[in-house]
C-alpha cells in the first residue's frame, strides 16, 4: 500500500524551491521568516569573519530551520517536518551573495565571466528531534561574457534575489558552458539529495 502523503513546512521565500518541491510531489505549507523586525532579520545572512563557504551555508540553513521550528511551537501549529535550504556562490573561496544593487551585480558577473565557480546548496530537515542535512556542490563554468551583455542582463530584475547575481533557470543560462553537479541544486534545492533526506525523515515520495 502506498504510504499516505505527508505535508511539510518550507522555511524559504524562494519561488524556485516551491517549484522544485511541487515537481517532487511534496505537499508543503510556507513558514516564512521575517526580514524586517525591530531587531533586524530573524536569521542574519551576514558572513562571519574567516567563515568558510561550506560552514556559512550550513549555519544559515540550520538557523532558518531551527527558528522556523520554534515558530511552529510558539504558534501551536500542527507538528510537521521543517525543510530549510540556503544556496551560495563561491569563486576562489569568496562568497558571492545576493547583489544589493546594479553596480554590485555587474561586478559579480564580471568576476564570474570566463571562470568556473562553485554553487553550494545546504538542505536541512528537522523532524522528531532529529536533523537530516547535507551540502550539495556543483561546478559551473561561464563563458566569457561581453560587458554590454552583462549590463543588459543586470538591467533586468533577474539578478537581484539570487546568490551570485544570476539565475540558471532564466536568461543567465546563455552564459553557462558546462555544469558538473545538480541543475536543481544550482536553482536552490537538489532534487535527488533532498529526496534522500525526506526518505530518511520518513517521508516517502513514491
Amino acid at each position: 500500500m502506498k504510504p499516505l502523503p505527508k505535508k511539510i513546512y518550507l522555511a524559504s521565500k524562494s519561488p524556485r524551491r516551491r517549484e522544485l518541491l511541487r515537481q517532487m510531489g511534496i505537499e508543503f505549507e510556507l513558514l516564512l521568516l521575517r526580514d524586517q523586525t525591530p531587531r533586524g532579520p530573524e536569521v542574519s545572512e551576514i558572513v562571519l569573519p574567516d567563515e568558510r563557504a561550506e560552514d556559512y551555508v550550513a549555519r544559515v540553513t540550520l538557523e532558518k530551520a531551527e527558528f522556523a521550528q520554534k515558530t511552529m511551537w510558539w504558534r501551536k501549529l500542527p507538528v510537521r517536518p521543517i525543510l530549510a535550504a540556503d544556496t551560495t556562490v563561491v569563486l576562489d573561496g569568496r562568497i558571492l551573495g545576493k547583489p544589493a544593487n546594479e553596480a554590485e551585480a555587474i561586478d559579480m558577473l564580471h568576476s564570474l565571466s570566463g571562470r568556473t565557480h562553485q554553487v553550494l546548496t545546504h538542505v536541512a530537515i528537522l523532524h522528531n528531534d532529529k536533523t537530516f542535512q547535507l551540502t550539495q556542490r556543483s561546478d559551473v563554468a561561464f563563458a566569457a561574457i561581453p560587458d554590454q551583455v552583462i549590463r543588459t542582463y543586470c538591467a533586468t530584475s533577474e539578478p537581484y534575489d539570487k546568490a551570485g547575481g544570476y539565475g540558471i533557470q532564466g536568461q543567465a543560462a546563455l552564459f553557462i558552458q558546462d555544469i558538473a553537479g545538480s541543475y536543481s541544486g544550482i536553482m536552490g534545492l537538489p532534487i535527488f539529495e533532498t529526496g534522500k533526506l525526506l526518505e530518511q525523515a520518513g517521508i516517502h515520495i513514491l
